[in-house]
Order: structure tokens, then C-alpha cells, then sequence
């Protein structure tokens, strides 16, 4: 499934002016500004033999609709989610949002990555924490 929502992003409340400029460049607003983001869903698992499926498409899409464009389709993150109050709103952070939303719906074991499209050439791939554990 691959929706397509205008959203705004990239000013750091931690940060001067000055710092915002240097590492948002042009994507830099204390107002926001949009972006129109392809997300691309991948789930896993093992195919039911009845249906063919790892998941009914259609519940998918729901699960979609629900997790992410509800939330965030045609709405400015730093204000109108309660979410980006806090962090700030990369496209790595949106890709996060987008995750957890997605997993607490999704049989469990099943939700594989989320891919999320700035622009054709900024790409952020999110498959989850990995966490490492101590020896």
C-alpha cells in the first residue's frame, strides 16, 4: 500500500535560527511548509493457505487508513499532531510515527518495514529498534 499525504516539517525547537538553517537548509520553517510523502508498507509472514495472503489486503489498507492518514493527511505535524509537539518532524521521525502506529494494529511479528518517501532521492527505510544485547 503505498497513500500519498502533504504534511510539514523540519524546525527543532532546541535549535537557533542559525542551526536550523545549517541543517534543514531550504526545508527549514518555523511555520512548517509541506511535502507530499509516499509510504510504502511492507508486512511478513506466513501465507494463510486458504486466502493466499499474510494479511487481507483490505484490512491492511484499513489498518493504513487508521496508522497513518488520519493522523497525518493534509495536517501541519508541528501543530496539529501531539506526537511532533516533542520531536521533531524528519522524515526518520515521521517513518518512527508511522511504525509504532502500525504495529500496536498488526498481528504481531507481521509489520516488516516502513519506507517513506520525502522526494525521489530522500528515502528513509524503518524496520523497528533493534536492540543489542549486552554480553
Amino acid at each position: 500500500m503505498d497513500p500519498e499525504m502533504p504534511l510539514s516539517v523540519s524546525h527543532s525547537k532546541s535549535l537557533s535560527d542559525e542551526e536550523n538553517l545549517k541543517l534543514f537548509g531550504k526545508c527549514n520553517n518555523p511555520n512548517g511548509h509541506g511535502h507530499n510523502y509516499k509510504v510504502i508498507v511492507t508486512v511478513r509472514g506466513e501465507i494463510d493457505p486458504v486466502s493466499g495472503m499474510v494479511i487481507n489486503l483490505t484490512e491492511l489498507k484499513e489498518y493504513m487508513q487508521e496508522a497513518i492518514l488520519e493522523p497525518l493527511d493534509h495536517k501541519n505535524l508541528d501543530k496539529d499532531v501531539p506526537y511532533f509537539a516533542e520531536v521533531v518532524s524528519t522524515t526518520e521521525n515521521i517513518a518512527v510515527f508511522i511504525w509504532e502506529n502500525l504495529k500496536k494494529m498488526l498481528p504481531m511479528g507481521t509489520l516488516y518495514k516502513v519506507k517513506v518517501y520525502e522526494t525521489d532521492q530522500n528515502i528513509v527505510v524503518y524496520k523497528g529498534e533493534e536492540t543489542i544485547s549486552e554480553k
